[in-house]
């Protein structure tokens, strides 16, 4: 009987060791899955604030036009406000440009940037925020 425990112990030596190698193994990739995951959230919630400051940078337009009671800006809002849709700094978006166009009483508000980390060729890779504006009187 002594001798069957000692067999029994002799084969399971080792075990143990696969046992937490496996384990780690799972945990390991459970981690890289969670750096992915924030890695991936950090991009959605700067993609989201890029578009939260395209909606105000056009709704500043609008307001003017509201203000002035007029489908167009004159030459110089319209140039101050294109200079602050190209500079982040002042509350702009990165690699911005701006445009306003009027057809039919209808002014179309068109602000498109592009991600400092986005490569420039990149499906994808620019992004754009259009609105219509119409005055009512």
């Amino acid at each position: 009987m002594n001798r069957t425990n000692s067999t029994k112990r002799l084969r399971q030596r080792g075990m143990t060791l696969i046992e937490v190698l496996v384990a780690i193994l799972i945990f390991s990739f459970g981690l890289v899955g969670l750096v992915a995951l924030q890695a991936r959230a950090l991009q959605y919630s700067t993609s989201a604030e890029d578009t939260n400051r395209a909606a105000l940078l056009a709704s500043e337009a609008a307001a003017l036009m509201t203000l002035n009671d007029t489908l167009s800006l004159s030459t110089s809002a319209y140039q101050a406000w294109q200079a602050r849709v190209a500079t982040p700094a002042s509350g702009g978006l990165p690699n911005g440009a701006g445009t306003i166009s009027t057809a039919s009483g209808t002014a179309t508000l068109s602000i498109t940037w592009r991600a400092p980390n986005a490569a420039s060729g990149a499906a994808n890779a620019d992004n754009k925020y259009v609105t219509h504006f119409k005055l009512v009187k």
